[in-house]
């Protein structure tokens, strides 16, 4: 059986236990009764009588049937009401902004893009950004007092505290915009900040349910190459909530170094698999790519998909380039899993997902054979199944955990 929350059963931390309940009850899609909520929770009967009474009156719980558990009276089942509540997703990339609206239960119900504004003016870049998601809300026709707030999934560095993107690598124009609080009072949501890894992690194991591992790291390519981690049921942010800047991890990138000689065969991780330069690999290796000689980030992406699809219709050379990638970032994880002595690495990401069928068997193959792996147990090499959204679901997801998911350090009392 998967690990619960333990509840508490003293008055003052009433909202505590209501997110033990309704995290208890996400959890369980074939929904819980009372009695079982009890058991799993640790709260008393009266205590869960009460938080699902007062979680069925706002809606987010529902009564739905009953069983019969030997003698004694039916029990009656109690499941999440997912269209109760919804949260956004933003991701913003390099090339496009991407958002998401979750309900309840993470299903995406609606998702939209726009193009990436230059943050040459940090007000043009709100008001698109804010009608972009007051839009999504409308069209889906959802109340927009059932909205919790608004995740957004950003390339670090970004300042947390004050709520500022700060100077993105691939975002040279967006310096100290200060998007967290901007966007609040544009769109009258709450807003929460966090670097795009570590939002896609928070996702993943938001989304898995009972099945969430306790311990992963989310290796996540997109224009950038990132990790995201989580330890012991908790996304690692680092001091200033930066962590899982992977891309400097030096890596045997003999594979794509294009050199007959054998020389430059050791590298950076991120400058070894970054899309621009795959790109040109694959011209350079006779694979059919019409868009992307421009350099734009815009035509490399056209390119990408472009060579997606020559990896789905077979094209060998494009097969071999994506799985030569896949294996550069398995050697690259495999510093995580000795680090971390983790049991389980999950790939995803808008570049990843679509030379996932080629590039996972390679990743796969690269960590659990590696001769420098050092733990013994046996290492889960998956690919999300969030798909190219990742990040921006995961930034919905933020906001979700956030509303959702017990935390017992807002028990401690502070002086």
């Amino acid at each position: 059986m998967a690990e619960h929350r333990r509840g508490a059963n003293l008055p003052s931390i009433g909202g505590f236990n209501r997110t033990v309940v309704l995290d208890a009850v996400r959890r369980s899609p074939d929904g819980l009764s009372r009695v079982e909520l009890a058991s799993r929770t640790g709260l008393s009967a009266q205590t869960v009588s009460n938080v699902t009474r007062f979680l069925i009156e706002a809606g987010m719980i529902v009564e739905s049937g009953t069983v019969v558990a030997g003698r004694g009276k039916p029990r009656t089942i109690l499941r999440l009401e997912p269209g109760s509540r919804y949260a956004v997703g933003v991701h913003v990339d390099p090339a496009v902004v991407t958002y998401v609206l979750l309900d309840l239960a993470g299903t995406v119900v609606a998702a939209s893009t726009t193009s990436t504004p230059t943050a040459d003016d940090p007000s043009e870049v709100v008001r698109t950004i804010g009608s972009a998601v007051d839009g999504l809300i409308a069209d889906a026709g959802v109340d927009v007092d059932g909205v919790l707030g608004v995740g957004i999934a950003s390339p670090g560095p970004i300042d947390v505290d004050a709520g500022i993107v700060v100077d993105p690598p691939f975002l040279p124009r967006w310096r100290d915009v200060p998007l967290r609080d901007a966007l609040a009072e544009a769109t009258g949501h709450p807003v929460l900040l966090e670097k795009d890894v570590t939002a896609a992690a928070v996702g993943e194991m938001f989304l898995a349910g009972e099945s969430s591992a306790r311990n992963f790291a989310f290796v996540y390519f997109g224009t950038g190459f990132g990790v995201g981690l989580v330890v012991d049921h908790e996304p690692v942010r680092g001091v200033g909530s930066n962590a899982g800047d992977a891309g400097h991890i030096m890596v045997d990138q003999r594979s794509l170094a294009g050199t007959p000689d054998g020389s430059g065969t050791r590298g950076e991780v991120g400058a070894a698999v970054a899309p621009d330069r795959l790109v040109r690999i694959a011209r350079e290796r006779g694979v059919a790519l019409t868009a992307g000689s421009q350099g734009s980030l815009d035509a490399v992406d056209r390119a990408w998909d472009e060579l997606a699809e020559a990896i789905d219709a077979g094209d060998e050379a494009a097969v071999a380039l994506a799985a030569e990638a896949g294996t550069v970032m398995g050697d690259a994880a495999v510093v995580i899993v000795n680090l971390l002595d983790i049991d389980r690495v999950v790939f995803g990401g808008p570049f990843w997902s679509r030379i996932a069928s080629a590039a996972l068997p390679a990743a796969r193959a690269a960590i659990v054979g590696s001769p420098l792996l050092v733990p013994k147990h046996p290492v889960d090499v998956v690919e999300s199944d969030r798909g190219a959204d990742v990040a921006a679901v995961g930034a919905a997801c933020l906001v979700l955990d956030a509303a959702l998911s017990p935390r017992a350090s807002g028990l401690l009392i502070r002086r």
